[in-house]
């Protein structure tokens, strides 16, 4: 088992992660594995260079999808498939993307990383049983 400390830096999602109504995360790489923990931490000021402003307790990582996110799509590693508009739609409103949709999705995640060959990424949930330290 891993622990990891990742930073919120999208607005929209903070609340929800917070609160526990958001329970998950697309993350580049393919390092997260089921039964790692991971705790989520926002920033005072400019990224890597304040103070955290809050911080999670440790989450326990309960599903764990490899996807290659492209400029217009995301492809399944589990199903060997791109995932239809309908279901890029749902992972968006599960990723609390604002608007919820497929098109905002790759714009968010474009707007992180250069999407322009495919870049390996995971969609990881946890179990949402804390709260948050100050």
């Amino acid at each position: 088992m891993t622990k990891y400390w990742l930073p919120l830096t999208y607005k929209p999602k903070i609340e929800p992660v917070l609160s526990g109504k958001c329970t998950q995360t697309i993350r580049l790489g393919d390092k997260y594995k089921i039964g790692d923990q991971t705790a989520f931490h926002g920033w005072e000021g400019k990224p890597y260079r304040s103070r955290w402003s809050f911080r999670t307790e440790m989450f326990d990582l309960n599903e764990v999808i490899d996807i290659i996110v492209f400029p217009d799509s995301i492809f399944d590693y589990i199903t060997k498939m791109i995932l239809t508009d309908e279901e890029c739609d749902e992972l968006a409103r599960l990723d609390n993307i604002v608007p919820p949709t497929k098109k905002e999705l790759l714009k968010v995640l474009g707007s992180m990383h250069d999407l322009e060959y495919g870049v390996d990424m995971q969609i990881i949930r946890w179990i949402f049983y804390q709260g948050v330290s100050e």
